[in-house]
């Protein structure tokens, strides 16, 4: 069958299917395809002629083959296919920051998620590779609709195929108005013999459609679901519906349900039309009419009328041309603008990104506050027992204080208590019981994930997913770090430990601090508290203070004895003196050691809570916030696909 088609650049249009590019390769025009009677044949030009095979055929018997032929000069020189340069959309960077935002997902969405998005992607990319010059119109509707009729009458010529037998269409036929639109066309997988030429009839009407590929489709409830199938399929890949509309069918739920109410953000680039309005009679046409709009309204479906952004509605008859005119002028101001394509891909953004809403837009303002920082860094401390090694860095201070200033008799009366309890008792570190160990292993998990919890609050389910993973995956290992963490500070060199006890003290090793620990360390002192310079004072006169005693005594015995002549007083003033200046001198001390002490403790406390926290925030929160700086570059690419503001979206 000879086909006319559009083919790619540099091909001869009109050329006879299965034939080469014409005489240059040195065959006739005519070799390999016998003339079929009734055709006329081009004798000067070969493949000029128009011709769309039998069924246009039997519409225009009898006509001139010139007033069936679409003439193109022979000087026409204008390429096939052209590339796709939207001018002053704005669809190119909404396009560039939905395949970033895909690509920053990629990690954290399921394939599923981002599906129609990349479906989006691909179909946006191959309509830029084509032309720009044309506009892909499909014409959809049910069965008896009349959609092939219009779809004929539009075109001039009895292209596709209507009667009574349903379904009549059985495949997308596609009629073009000028060449180059092959590419077009092949993306819609119309072969060949199923692509059409209008009748031109060199009218205004038919200039301004100039650049119009018209689709007419199989019926989209068809009972052979192969034809429903190529339905879904086109109207997937056009640049603009024509719905055709019965006044018997116009609120079937199929389509509605299924069609108009789900394209709803493609109104700009959707004409809905009420055909067979030759069988209403009166004002039975206006008011159908009104029921559909009111019916297109509920869809959600805004009508484009008084310059408004919407669907196009209108009502005509196929069958007597009334009305056909008015279609055919919106068409061709529709063509003519050349935008249908970019409206279209951009309803086709605006539907993905609605279905990425959900996994994008937070419900509130989630990150990681400085109250949650200072709670987790405060359950850490606790964790780790700052505190408490805080306290026992206290209490060594004033061991040393009272060792270093007390006196002789009390220091040797402690030494003695020392000896009377079971040797090493006094030296031995306690290691935290197994339930104590658990416990504190329970007080850092139930740190991170309330941190976790607090960080994924309001965040779409992926992100808080992978905010709560990081912060899991961060945690293992943190509590073994946090008693190695105690343990050298425990035994920082120079600093001693509480494990070094005053041996003239009764009192045990500090390594049973209540409120459980990380590990064998927690509760130690964080180091033997350094020797302030008043000390030294402290200690001579805690010495002079003995030698009264000792010189007092000797005074006494000498006197006693005999040796020396008698006079008690005053050598009992000097021994009383000596006693009772040394409980003074120790109190004086330990009066003034006690604001040093308190502030070495907290200074102790202080180190190892930052320490924690240090090592909870490398581990933990550092990741976490990584996973929050994601998910705010993406929710900010997300503002730009949907064209929102960031307080807006």
């Amino acid at each position: 069958m000879t086909a006319v088609t559009d083919e790619g650049p540099g091909q001869v249009r009109g050329q006879v299917a299965g034939q080469g590019p014409g005489p240059e390769r040195g065959r006739s025009p005519d070799e390999g395809s016998a003339p079929r009677e009734g055709l006329p044949k081009d004798r000067g030009r070969p493949g000029r002629g128009w011709d769309d095979g039998l069924i246009a055929r039997r519409a225009v018997s009898g006509a001139a083959p010139q007033e069936a032929s679409a003439a193109v000069p022979d000087d026409d020189v204008r390429p096939q296919v052209e590339a796709y340069v939207p001018s002053g959309s704005p669809l190119s960077p909404r396009l560039d920051a939905l395949r970033e935002l895909v690509g920053l997902s990629r990690a954290r969405l399921d394939r599923t998620d981002l599906a129609e998005a990349g479906r989006v992607l691909d179909e946006a990319a191959a309509r830029q590779r084509l032309s720009s010059r044309h506009t892909v119109v499909a014409i959809a509707g049910a069965s008896g609709s009349g959609k092939s009729t219009l779809f004929n009458t539009l075109a001039g010529a009895q292209i596709s195929e209507a009667g009574l037998r349903r379904p009549t269409t059985a495949a997308p036929i596609a009629c073009s108005w000028t060449d180059g639109a092959a590419g077009l066309l092949d993306r819609l997988a119309i072969p060949g013999r199923l692509r059409r030429r209008p009748q031109q009839s060199g009218t205004g009407a038919d200039e301004a459609l100039q650049g119009l590929v018209l689709v007419d489709l199989p019926d989209h409830d068809s009972a052979a679901a192969g034809h429903r199938e190529q339905v879904d399929r086109v109207l997937a890949l056009v640049d603009a519906v024509v719905w055709v509309v019965d006044p018997e069918k116009y609120a079937d739920a199929a389509l509605h349900e299924r069609y108009l109410r789900p394209l709803a953000g493609h109104a700009e680039v959707t004409f809905v039309v009420l055909n067979q309005i030759d069988r209403l009679p009166g004002e039975a046409a206006d008011q159908v009419l009104d029921d559909l709009r009111r019916l297109l309204d509920e869809d959600g479906m805004a009508l484009g009328e008084h310059g408004e952004p919407g669907a196009t509605v209108l009502s005509l008859s196929a069958l007597t041309g009334d009305g056909v005119g008015e279609l055919r002028e919106l068409l061709g101001r529709f063509v003519q603008e050349r935008t249908a394509a970019t409206r279209r891909l951009s309803a086709d953004v605006d539907a993905a990104a609605a279905r990425l809403r959900p996994v994008y837009v937070a419900e509130g303002r989630p990150g990681l506050g400085e109250r949650a920082r200072e709670e987790f860094a405060d359950r850490l401390a606790e964790a780790v027992g700052a505190a408490a090694a805080g306290q026992a860095a206290e209490r060594a201070w004033r061991r040393n204080a009272g060792r270093a200033c007390g006196t002789p008799w009390l220091r040797l009366w402690r030494w003695y208590e020392s000896t009377r309890q079971p040797r090493g008792l006094d030296r031995t570190v306690f290691a935290a019981p197994p339930e104590e160990q658990l416990t504190a292993r329970q007080r850092v998990e139930q740190a991170v994930r309330t941190v976790a919890d607090d960080a994924a609050d309001g965040l779409p389910g992926p992100w808080a997913q992978a905010v709560r993973e990081a912060a899991v995956h961060g945690a293992q290992g943190l509590p073994e770090a946090l008693d190695e963490l105690a343990a050298r500070a425990g035994a920082e060199p120079g600093r001693g430990t509480d494990t070094d006890p005053d041996p003239d003290s009764s009192e045990p090793a500090e390594a049973a601090e209540p409120g459980g620990r990380t590990g064998a360390h927690r509760g130690r002192a964080a180091g033997r508290p350094p020797r302030p310079a008043w000390w030294p004072a402290a200690v001579l006169a805690q010495v002079a203070m003995t030698l009264l005693q000792i010189f007092g005594g000797l005074w006494l015995i000498g006197q006693i004895i005999g040796v020396l002549e008698p006079g008690l007083l005053t050598p009992a003033l000097v021994m009383l003196a000596g006693i009772i200046g040394g409980p003074l001198v120790e109190w004086s001390c330990a009066a003034a050691a006690r604001g040093p002490a308190r502030r070495y403790g907290q200074e102790a406390e202080r180190r190892l809570r930052e320490a924690a926290a240090g090592c909870g925030r490398a581990r933990v929160l550092d990741p976490v916030a990584a996973e929050l700086v994601r998910y705010r570059e993406v929710r900010e690419r997300y503002v730009a696909v949907t064209e929102f503001s960031t307080t807006g979206g």
